[in-house]
Formats: structure tokens, sequence, C-alpha cells
């Protein structure tokens, strides 16, 4: 077996391979570094022993210690819902009024309400509560069936023409397109503009018959003012806040063929407690009006 060569200039030994003429030397490793690596290799095989380590079929090992991440988390989870169990029970038993009057509860209700909301609400009316087209902005004080907190509970509950629910809220505008002739529809499109303002450049004329037109067939529900009625849901026609669309013909084909959104009953997937919390945070969001 040959001698290992040994360089010259720092005295250590050599591997015996070279480079170009360059020699790679043998230098151990630092004594701290191999303490600190065999630390480790001790560190890991009683973590092994101590904690779920080794994966079996559908779980892992428990470890003698017998600590479970998902263990934690379930008694985290425990100890929260103990902690709110008092507050939940307390909005189950009262009334929502009840509710709204006790600062504490309707803190508790709206935290709860947002996240629920989150879950069940934004697909329609938005992550901000702020609508899309056919879909109510809920961050206003404009309400088709009223912003009383006894009003939103009841939408909430019971859904807009939700068939499935006997106690739903139900209106039907008529399609008026089978009754009024298109310059007709175009009059009263321009009548119903002006309510808010919108109406530049209609011809007096036009507006004046659309206004008999609105008077003869629109103003049983949205009132002679055009205000609307809440108990009809019948919207106000003079706050330019529209559901369908604001343009001419966007007006013109609701009163020719009305769309009819629908909304679902909640209490029966829900409950009543969670619809509860989230008529508070619905209603906190608007003021109610």
């Amino acid at each position: 077996m040959s001698e290992k060569e040994v360089d010259q200039v720092t005295g250590v030994s050599t591997t015996g391979h070279s480079w170009d003429g360059i020699k790679e030397l043998d230098t151990p490793m630092p004594r701290w570094w191999l303490i600190t690596f065999y630390a480790t290799i001790v560190w890991a095989l009683a973590y092994m022993v101590a904690y779920p380590a080794w994966p079996l079929l559908r779980t892992a090992t428990t470890g003698l210690l017998g600590y479970s991440s998902r263990g934690e988390i379930k008694k985290e989870l425990n100890a929260a819902q103990e902690a709110k169990a008092g507050y939940i029970a307390a909005i189950s038993s009262k009334t929502i009024d009840e509710i709204m009057a006790d600062d504490t509860l309707r803190s508790f209700a709206a935290a709860a309400g947002a996240a629920a909301f989150k879950v069940n609400c934004v697909q329609c009316h938005g992550s901000g509560a702020q609508g899309s087209p056919g879909y109510p902005n809920l961050n206003d004080d404009e309400w088709l069936w009223g912003g009383t907190a006894r009003d939103i509970q009841q939408t909430i509950a019971h859904g807009i023409r939700y068939t499935e629910d006997p106690d739903t809220r139900i209106s039907e505008m008529p399609a008026f397109g089978g009754m009024l002739d298109s310059r007709q529809i175009a009059q009263v499109t321009s009548h119903v503009l002006s309510l808010s303002g919108k109406a530049d450049g209609a011809a007096p004329a036009d507006l004046a018959a659309g206004k008999a037109v609105f008077a003869q067939n629109c103003a049983v529900c949205h009132g002679e003012a055009g205000k609307g009625n809440r108990e009809l849901g019948a919207p106000d026609l003079t706050d330019a806040i529209w559901l369908y669309g604001a343009t001419p013909a966007a007006i013109a084909a609701q009163i020719r063929a009305p769309r009819h959104g629908v909304m679902p009953a909640w209490a029966g997937r829900l409950g009543d407690t969670l619809v509860k919390e989230l008529t508070v945070y619905v209603h906190s969001l608007g003021g109610g009006r």
C-alpha cells in the first residue's frame, strides 16, 4: 500500500487527486463542525422517537410524547368555541332588536356575520358587498324591502321570490311590452330617467307623454313621484340607483320584459342564529334606512 503524499508547504496529506498541477489536500473537517453534525443526527433520532414521524397508511406514529399538531389545533378550536359559546347562546335566545341594543352582542354578531357573508353571500353581492348588475349593493341606504334589522332578517331568512319558502317575499313587475307600443315605452323611459335628472335632451312632449303613461301604468306600485314602495318591493326611481343598468336601452328593456331576480332563503340552510349574525353585519354596511 503506497504511502500518502504530504504537501511540503502545508504539511497536510493529499488525496492523490491532481488537476493541472494543483493537488487536492485531504484537510480534516473542523472538530466543532463534526460535533454539530453528529449532534443533529442524535437530535433527529430523538425527535423521531418523541414526536409523530414514521408514516403509516392513514396516519403516523404517535411518538412517546403523544404530541399532534392536529390535536393542538383541535384544542385551540375547542377553546375558541367555548369562549364564544355564551355569545352564541345569547344571540340564539334574543330577538334581533335586543341584539342590536346590546353593544357587545352587536359587535360579536357583526364579526361572525362578516365571516358568514364571505362564505355564503360574496358569490352574488361581491366581496365588498358592492353588488353587480342584478345583485343589489348592500353598502348604501336604498333597500327594496326596507332596511331595518327586522326587514333585513326577513329577507335573509326567507329570500326573494324563492318558491320553496312559503314566507318568501314576492313582487313581480308586469311585462309592459304586451301593453304599450314601442313609442310609449320610449316616452316612459324618458320620464323615468327624468325622475333622477338623467333625461338630458329628451323632448318636452315625450316627457309629458311619458309622465301620463307612468301615471296610468306605473304609479300604482312606484308612486306618483316614483319614490317606490318598500312593502311591494318597488324600487325608488328617483335615486339614480339601478339594479339592471341606467342606460335608456337597459331601462326600456326592463319595462318591456322585466327580469326578476331570486334570492335563496337562508334560514333552512344556516339556522336562525347565523341568520341573525348576517342580519347585524349587513345592517352595519349601510345606514339601514
